[in-house]
């Protein structure tokens, strides 16, 4: 069985702004099976931090990890996910589909919200990427 851990994150420089995801898809020994930082453009925060998400889901699928944990420092994205909390913002709700349907395909994934100190490298990757993209 594949198990992994999916740190995702997402940032706006400005909200809206220039925004870009990170996320770090480590197996379960730690090891860096991926990694990206990706601008995309004008978003708010929310749609910076579902990006991320649903690029990390989808590079889980692609890799077939069967069980994953989802660690984010998006309090709201990961009550959204586990069914805390609906999605109401309308700009948001096809990342939601888009990242259900992928974590769909996985057998089984957990979502845990962290303090952005335990998100480290995916936060660098978001602020790499924006840097680079607003030459920051």
């Amino acid at each position: 069985m594949i198990t992994a851990r999916l740190f995702t994150d997402g940032g706006a420089r400005g909200n809206p702004g220039p925004a870009a995801y990170g996320y770090v898809l480590e197996g379960e020994d730690g090891t860096v099976l991926d990694a990206r930082g990706q601008a995309i453009g004008v978003a708010t925060n929310n749609v910076a931090e579902y990006s991320g998400l649903v690029a990390g889901l989808a590079k889980a699928v692609e890799l077939g990890v069967e069980e994953l944990e989802v660690v984010s420092d998006s309090e709201l994205m990961v009550r959204q996910m586990t069914g805390a909390y609906r999605v109401k913002n309308e700009g948001l709700k096809p990342l939601y589909l888009k990242a259900s349907g992928l974590a769909f395909r996985i057998e089984k994934v957990s979502y845990r919200a962290v303090r952005r100190e335990h998100n480290q490298l995916a936060d660098q990757l978001v602020n790499e990427a924006l840097d680079a993209a607003i030459g920051g």
